[in-house]
Order: structure tokens, then sequence, then C-alpha cells
């Protein structure tokens, strides 16, 4: 009797052991050595998915990663996406992971006054986004940073951003400010677009607005650089200065040849730059040049103006850029 309540008891140590080793393997460290990702397709199997896990280097055996989990996990199914798995993540974790579907997040970044053209070159640059996309219409994208899950479609991202836009135009032409110079949202996006690339200070972007307004409410021409440029490069950037015969072509965007908004939008202009146009400052500025800071000194008066302007020559020279 006493020699079989010894093996009872040698039975129950084992058993124990057995039960702390077998835990220690399943919550403990992982082999991974590094970080890695996993893709786990719709419809996969435990089975299968302890394969792919096995072939990364995540966990040491499929077998006894789907024994343990059977027996020690909660027993939600697992879900497909792609994961991020940091090293010597444990099995236990391993499994929550997959239970949770907190997939890989990837993001691609719109910047402010990005013109279309560089949008769809982006998304056609980002790892992970499939399918082909045709150039979204100029101003219908809302610059920021999107998430993404690998498998997404460009075609889908540029829905997405685009229905941003739309959403966020609605919002802030709600609340613009009454005696505005735009008429409508569109109206608002073109100019926006303006503001956009004619100052790359935030600080600036009210009075630039400001200007602008002041200019379609007098019915003078907007005279600006970058609708110049649109036509010629969609966009991007000119790399060169204006020519003579540029300034002078009437194509619907040339606000150097026409009074009133150009034909569209020359950029997807941001949050802060279409607030800017329906908030614009209070001021009776009409002219604006650079201060040599990378900011702009503004003017009521062409005779104010035009000795800014003399003061910015000098500056050059000084540089040695003139």
């Amino acid at each position: 009797m006493r020699k079989l309540g010894c093996l009872g008891l040698l039975i129950v140590l084992a058993t124990i052991a057995a039960a702390f080793f077998g835990l220690q393997i399943w919550a403990g460290p992982g082999p991974l050595k590094r970080n890695t990702t996993v893709t786990i397709a719709q419809g996969t199997s435990l089975a299968t998915a302890s394969a792919q896990l096995e072939k990364a280097g995540a966990i040491g055996s499929a077998n006894q990663f789907r024994l343990f989990a059977r027996f020690l996990g909660s027993g939600d199914p697992i879900k497909a996406g792609e994961y991020r798995l940091p090293a010597h993540l444990s099995q236990a974790d391993i499994l929550k992971v997959l239970q949770g579907g907190k997939t890989l997040q990837r993001f691609v970044t719109i910047p402010e006054g990005w013109p279309s053209v560089m949008v769809k070159a982006a998304l056609d640059k980002t790892p992970g986004l499939e399918g082909t996309a045709t150039v979204p219409v100029e101003g219908t994208v809302l610059p920021d940073s999107y998430s993404f899950e690998r498998g997404y479609t460009k075609t889908f991202m540029i829905e997405r951003m685009q229905r941003a836009m739309v959403r966020y135009l609605a919002a802030a032409w709600e609340r613009r400010k009454p005696g505005i110079a735009v008429n409508t949202p569109r109206e608002a996006l073109i100019l926006a677009s303006i503001v956009e690339k004619e100052t790359g200070k935030p600080s600036e972007r009210r009075m630039v607005a400001a200007v602008y307004s002041n200019r379609l409410k007098r019915g003078m021409m907007l005279q600006a650089d970058p609708t110049v440029i649109y036509p010629v490069t969609k966009g991007r950037p000119l790399g060169r200065r204006i020519l003579r015969s540029e300034l002078q072509t009437n194509n619907g965007y040339n606000t150097y040849a026409m009074t009133g908004l150009p034909a569209g939008p020359i950029c997807n202009p941001g949050r802060a730059s279409i607030d800017a146009v329906l908030d614009p400052e209070q001021s009776n500025a009409l002219y604006f040049v650079a201060d040599g800071t990378g900011g702009h000194v503004f003017a009521d008066t062409l005779e104010q103006h035009n000795a800014n302007v003399q003061k910015w020559y000098a500056i050059r020279r000084a540089r040695g850029e003139m």
C-alpha cells in the first residue's frame, strides 16, 4: 500500500511538472528571432495557419500549437488578415493576435497641395495595394494619412479619399462666413487650391485667401502663377521660369489672361486652405510678394506693392539671384 501511495504521488508530481512545462512552452517566449508578418487568407483553418506559423519560425511545432490551442486557447475562430508578429511572441499571444483580428495597418500619406497625378503615382508605388487606378479628378482627394490593409485596391483608396473630401467640404461650407467671395462649394475648392499652392506658411493662409477674395469681388485678375503652371505640368513643379508666351495663353486656367476663377482646381487642397477661403482674414490687401524669409508682405495699394517688389528685388540681387 505504501508503495502504491508513493507511486501515486510520483504520478501526480509528474503530471504537475508536465503541465507546468507545457504552460512554459505555451506562454513563454517563442522562437521567432525577428519581427515578421504573416498573412492569413479568408477561410484558413487553424491547421493551415499553424503550418504557416511554423514555416515562418513563429512556433516550433504546428502539431504542438494546435494541441495547446485546443486545450489552453479560448476556442474563438482565427480571422483573416495580415498580422505583424513581434520577435519572441509567445504561442498563447500569437493565438490571441489571430483571434483578435488586429491586423497590420499600413499607411499612405497624401500631402496638402499635391496634384492628382502625384496622388496616383504615390498609390502606384505603395506596397500592399492591388489593381490599377486612373488619375482622380483634380481637387477631389482630401490630403491626409490613410490606413489600409494588404489587398486593398488603389481604386478603393481613391474613392475613400474622395468621400473624405466630399464630407469635409460639405461640413466646411456649412460653417462659411457671410460675405465671402465664392458662391458654391466648388468655387471654394478652386480658390482653396490656389491658396494652397501660393503659400507653404500656415499663418498666411487666411491672408492670402483675403487677397484673392478681394480681387474676385473687385473683378480684378487673380494673377496667380500656379494657375499658369498647371496646364503645362498638371500640377507638378515647373522647374524653370514661366515663359512670356505662357502668361499670354488663354486656356481657362491662366489667371493673367482672364478674370474670375480658373476652370477647375489646380491641386488637392487641405482642410486649412478650404477653411481659409471660407473664413478669410479681414483685410483690404490686394497684393503680396515674397519677403525673403519664406513668407510674404502684403499691400493694399499698387504703390505699396511696387515698393515691396523693389525690396524683394534688392534681396535677390544681394543673394546673387538677379
